[in-house]
């Protein structure tokens, strides 16, 4: 019985605050609280949390370094304009084909390199990025060239027009992965990929696949950036082969590195942070592409790894501390009212919940009770 309440403690717990998460934003916004400008702006950092994710899931969680997610961002993108305006896909199939293609690129892609650790698999993955650069710019006939493709499509139009429902199903799409992600890590095959980030001796020496589960780690990654290059596509409404750029790739990465390598929670905070951090600098111009290398400095002079490093952010923790404050703060209710005495003794005072302890000391020092 007590493990039961438990499990459904550890669900329910976390689902009610990605509801909360979900849902407060989205009534803002329908109440114009939050403009359509601002409301841009964090869908945006949504999608790129999405890709944040993508980058953990390859650096901090396989333990590989990867400089060229960015090229499967473009992947996905253009495969959902192709896909929805070439060919009639709807564009919801088109998002989740967009990412099967996308986690097919990079099994094309990671079957030859995976074999490769450290530096030279970087330097392979930011080739394959600029490949794909330059394969955008010249099949004009495709892509569109230099001057990108524009996604006219009714339904790309009607999501990039409506902040409301950008906000639901970009973020939607976060939460779902962020769900699968966490049960995927879980699982067998998912303490199997951290065992190959630990040490990948001993993980093979244990019988568990090394090159198996780097691939696997892999393709994930890559299903994950494609789908977050199929939602940017019809919400920006246009790309550019600049998407696959190596600036691209080196923003994501610092997102991971800031919130924390390994930690999908601290990661997804960066993300967010920094997305709107750009947009608040913004009258800086340029002297706001300062802020990244700024912030790196700092990180790794002050927190090197990251604003979590390997570990989450519990809800379910958070949710605890939060219930036993309340409980605290009722059961002092009545010795902590006005013109009562605070508890003088050691034991009586750590009865008494942070919040009443810091309400009457000041009202002690106000009387001239405190020293």
């Amino acid at each position: 019985m007590i493990k039961g309440t438990y499990s459904f403690k550890n669900t329910a717990v976390p689902a009610g605050f990605a509801l909360v998460l979900f849902l407060l934003p989205a009534l803002l916004i329908h109440l114009s609280v939050i403009d359509d400008y601002t409301a841009q702006i964090i869908t945006l950092g949504g999608i790129n949390a999405i890709m944040a994710v993508s980058v953990n899931i390859i650096c901090g969680i396989t333990g590989q370094l990867s400089l060229g997610q960015a090229g499967f961002m473009a992947i996905g993108a253009y495969s959902t304009i192709i896909l929805t305006e070439n060919l009639g896909v709807p564009l919801p199939a088109s998002i989740l084909a967009a990412g099967v293609i996308t986690a097919f690129a990079g099994f094309l892609i990671g079957f030859p390199t995976l074999k490769l650790t450290g530096d030279y698999l970087a330097i392979v993955t930011l080739g394959f990025g600029e490949i794909i650069r330059v394969f955008l710019i010249n099949f004009k006939n495709i892509t569109g060239g230099a001057n990108g493709k524009r996604f006219t499509a009714p339904a790309a139009v009607i999501l990039s027009l409506t902040p409301l429902l950008s906000w639901l199903i970009i973020i939607g799409a976060l939460i779902i992965i962020i769900t699968l992600l966490q049960n995927f890590l879980r699982s067998t095959y998912g303490r199997a990929i951290l065992a190959v980030r630990e040490d990948e001796i001993a993980a093979a020496s244990s019988g568990v696949g090394v090159f198996r589960y780097k691939m696997t780690g892999f393709v994930i990654a890559s299903f994950v950036a494609g789908i977050g290059g199929a939602l940017y596509a019809p919400f920006i409404g246009f790309i550019k082969p600049d998407l696959a750029s190596f600036n691209r790739s080196i923003d994501y990465l610092i997102f991971v590195v800031l919130g924390g390598m390994g930690s999908v929670t601290g990661s997804i905070i960066a993300s967010f942070v920094l997305t709107f951090l750009q947009e608040f600098l913004r009258f800086l111009k340029d002297f706001r592409l300062l802020i990244y290398p700024l912030i790196l400095i700092f990180v790794m002079l002050f927190r090197p790894q990251g604003l979590l490093g390997m570990k989450e952010l519990s809800f379910v923790k958070l949710w605890d501390n939060l219930s036993a404050c309340a409980l605290k703060r009722i059961r002092c209710g009545k010795s902590c009212s006005a013109g009562s005495g605070m508890a003088s003794s050691p034991a009586e005072k750590k009865a008494h919940c942070p919040l009443c302890r810091l309400i009457k000391g000041g009202v002690k020092k106000e009387n001239g009770d405190g020293k």
